[in-house]
Parts: C-alpha cells; sequence; structure tokens
C-alpha cells in the first residue's frame, strides 16, 4: 500500500524494487510538460507524467514480465527492458521520459514502484534483476 496522495504536500512515499532506498514521488501537473517530481535524498529528477499510463500500455501490450534494467543517462541500458523503453525513439514521446538533463536515467528504477503501487503492475522484489509485468 501506498501512503501520499500524489500531491507536492503528500506526495507518494515509494521504495526501489530490492527496498533499499527510499524515495518520494509526486505530479506536477503545472510543469510544461506535466510532470512526475521524484526526490531521492538530495537529488530530483523528475519524469512526464504521461509515463505512467504510457509504460502501462506497453507492459499490457508485452503481456510478459519485462527487466527493469535502470541506469545512469550515460550508460547504456538493457535492450528490452523498462530503462531502454524510457528512453527509445520507439515510445509514444520518442526519446527520454526524463526531463533535467543530466539525470534523465534510472527511469526503470524509480517508475516501476510507482505502477505497482497505484495497482498497474506486479514487480518482483529481489536484490538485483527485478522484474514489472501489467496487472
Amino acid at each position: 500500500m501506498v501512503t501520499g496522495t500524489g500531491s507536492k504536500e503528500s506526495p507518494w512515499e515509494l521504495s526501489t524494487a530490492p527496498g533499499s532506498s527510499a524515495y518520494t514521488m509526486y505530479r506536477d501537473d503545472e510543469g510544461t510538460p506535466p510532470a512526475l517530481v521524484c526526490r531521492v535524498g538530495s537529488t530530483t529528477l523528475s519524469y512526464r507524467a504521461s509515463a505512467v499510463d504510457d509504460l502501462h500500455a506497453w507492459l499490457v501490450e508485452r503481456a510478459d514480465w519485462v527487466p527493469l534494467g535502470a541506469a545512469d543517462e550515460q550508460k547504456e541500458p538493457a535492450a528490452g527492458s523498462v530503462e531502454a523503453w524510457g528512453r527509445s525513439e520507439d515510445n509514444p514521446v520518442g526519446g527520454w521520459y526524463g526531463l533535467r538533463k543530466g539525470f534523465r536515467g534510472r527511469f526503470g528504477m524509480y517508475l516501476p514502484p510507482l505502477l505497482e503501487a497505484l495497482g498497474l503492475a506486479e514487480l518482483t522484489h529481489d536484490a538485483r534483476n527485478n522484474r514489472i509485468r501489467a496487472r
């Protein structure tokens, strides 16, 4: 169960798939484009808010487990992973869902737990190599 409403005043309180890091996330619908703001310690990342529906639709289409493949922006993600899709020219936004240059990666780390918390997906919670599939 997720705590928080997803607003700036009451962000969702989440943890990474292995449970090793806590972070918060909230919707900022005032931005252009609307964003999901992710706070991990003192670091702030942001992703297009449309990522929730777009990622869920892609997972439904895949109809199977998909590796998360989380990677920093400068590193190449594993092919076929959530991370690779989150920066692919073939996704609905034609590239990066991450909005802050230099911090556009880690899509596969921070978006899947939100989808799970919202009841849109199920996630494995192993120490490494976690996967996600649509509900």
